[in-house]
C-alpha cells in the first residue's frame, strides 16, 4: 500500500512541498494528492496589483502539476479528522473523504476583521483573488474610465499589505483620492531613512495618510474613528492583519489564539505528528526565538524544512535542518518605486535601506523568481527519487474517494 501524502492548498507553500516531494519520493511508494479550492495559482503576493487593474498571471494548477504525477483534487476543505487520519472535501460532485498518512497544512490565511463591526458587509480586502477581483470592479467603477470626479478609497491599515495596495491604487487610478490610515506612525518599523523615503513617495503619489487613528466600525459610505471622527469613502479596503481558517482548531491540533498550528523545529504538529503545517497555517518559531511572520519567504522556509523532515522519515535517512530566518521586507510602493529593508537577528530595522527603482526592480525580480519556482515545482532539475522504508500505518477507517473529482496529472 502506498504512502498517502495529501496537501491541503496549492498556495507558495503548498505548491513547493507538493511538487519537491514528488520529485524526491518514489511513486512506487507514495501518491500525492492536493486539495484546492481554485484551479490556479493565486499570485498572492500581487492581488494588490490585480485590484489596482493590472494583469497578474494565474497559471492552471493541472499546468503546474503535469509531469510530476501529483493529483489535483478541485473541492474546499469542510473538515479534518486527525484521528481517522481523513480530510473532507466539498466539490461540484458533492464531495467525499480523502485518507491520509501524513497530512500538509497549507491552507495559508485571510483577512482579519478584529472584530470590527461592518467590516464584513462593507469593506474590500487583497487577502484572496475573488476580493481582490471585487475591489478592481469597484475601483473601475469609481474611476469612471479615468476620471474619478473627486472619489475616494480609504485604506485601513499600514501594514506592508496597505501600503502597497494604497501606492498602488493611487498610480493606477491618479484620479482617486486615496487616504491611508495607519494605527500608529506610518512605517514605524521601518529605519528613519526607510520611512522619510515612504513618506515621500506618499506626497508623491497624493495619498493622505491619518496617523495614530483607530477605525471602530466601516459603514457603506464611511469609517467611524475612536476619536469620533467620520472619514468618507466610497470604497474601504480593509488591511488591518489576517487571520487563519479555524479548520485546525476546530479539529483538536494545538493552535495559537488565531488559529495557527503550533509546530517543532520540523514543522511537525506538536500534538499530531501525521501533521505537518507550513507557511501561514503554521506557528514556528525562527533561529532567533521569535515567530516567524505570515509572509512568503516563511512560506519557503517552513516548507523546506517540512519537505527535509518528511523524506528523511519516511527513507530512514536523517533529518536535514534548513534556516528559518527572517532576513527583511521588500515593499513595492507603485511599479517604479520601492524599498528593501534588512532586519537584525532580532527582527529590528538596520540603519540602511535601498529605496527607489532599484529597489523596485529587485522585487520585480523576487516575484518572478516566485513565479517561475511553483511553474516548475521539481525546478527542472533530475529526479532523485528515494524508496521508503516506513511502511504507512494502518488507516484507522475506510475514506472514499470520487474518481470523477480526482486526476492524476502524467
Amino acid at each position: 500500500m502506498k504512502h498517502r501524502i495529501v496537501v491541503l492548498g496549492a498556495g507558495y507553500a503548498g505548491a513547493y512541498v507538493a511538487g519537491t516531494l514528488a520529485r524526491r519520493l518514489s511513486p512506487a511508494d507514495t501518491e500525492i494528492t492536493v486539495v484546492n479550492a481554485e484551479p490556479d495559482f493565486v499570485q498572492r503576493l500581487r492581488l494588490h496589483q490585480l485590484a489596482a487593474g493590472q494583469e497578474v498571471e494565474a497559471p492552471r494548477l493541472t499546468d503546474v502539476f503535469a509531469g510530476t504525477g501529483v493529483r489535483l483534487r478541485l473541492g474546499r476543505v469542510t473538515a479534518l479528522d486527525p484521528e481517522r487520519r481523513t480530510v473532507t472535501v466539498a466539490d461540484a460532485d458533492g464531495g467525499a473523504e480523502l485518507g491520509y498518512d501524513t497530512l500538509f497544512h497549507a491552507l495559508g490565511s485571510r483577512g482579519a476583521d478584529h472584530g470590527v463591526p461592518g467590516v464584513a458587509e462593507h469593506a474590500f480586502d487583497v487577502a484572496t483573488r475573488p476580493s481582490a477581483l471585487r475591489l478592481r470592479e469597484r475601483l473601475g467603477d469609481l474611476a469612471g474610465g479615468g476620471g474619478g470626479g473627486g472619489r475616494s478609497v480609504l485604506v485601513v491599515g499600514d501594514g506592508l499589505t496597505g501600503i502597497e495596495t494604497a501606492t498602488e491604487i493611487a498610480e493606477s487610478h491618479p484620479g482617486l483620492a486615496v487616504t491611508l490610515i495607519a494605527g500608529g506612525a506610518l512605517g514605524a518599523p521601518l529605519s528613519a531613512g526607510a520611512r522619510d523615503h515612504l513618506r515621500r513617495a506618499c506626497d508623491r503619489l497624493g495619498i493622505t495618510v491619518l496617523e495614530h487613528t483607530r477605525v471602530e466600525a466601516v459603514e457603506a459610505t464611511r469609517v467611524l474613528c475612536a476619536d469620533g471622527t467620520a472619514v468618507a469613502s466610497d470604497a474601504t479596503v480593509w488591511t488591518a492583519g489576517f487571520a487563519v481558517d479555524p479548520l485546525a482548531a476546530t479539529a483538536g491540533l494545538d493552535v495559537t489564539e488565531d488559529g495557527r498550528i503550533v509546530v517543532d523545529r520540523t514543522m511537525r504538529s506538536v500534538s499530531h505528528p501525521d501533521v505537518y503545517a507550513v507557511g501561514d497555517s503554521a506557528y514556528a518559531l525562527g533561529d532567533n526565538g521569535r515567530p516567524l511572520p505570515m509572509s512568503c519567504a516563511s512560506a519557503g522556509y517552513t516548507g523546506r524544512q517540512a519537505v527535509e523532515a518528511v523524506v528523511g522519515r519516511l527513507t530512514g535517512q536523517e533529518v536535514a535542518t534548513v534556516k528559518l530566518e527572517y532576513v527583511g521586507n521588500h515593499i513595492s510602493l507603485g511599479r517604479r518605486d520601492g524599498i528593501l529593508q534588512m532586519v537584525d537577528g532580532e527582527g529590528r530595522a538596520k540603519p540602511k535601506h535601498l529605496g527607489g527603482r532599484k529597489a523596485a526592480r529587485i522585487k520585480a525580480g523576487i516575484l518572478r523568481m516566485s513565479l517561475w519556482a511553483t511553474e516548475h515545482p521539481t525546478f527542472g532539475l533530475p529526479k532523485r527519487r528515494h524508496r521508503l522504508t516506513v511502511a504507512p500505518s494502518p488507516a484507522p477507517a475506510p475514506a472514499s474517494t470520487s474518481a470523477s473529482t480526482e486526476k492524476a496529472i502524467a
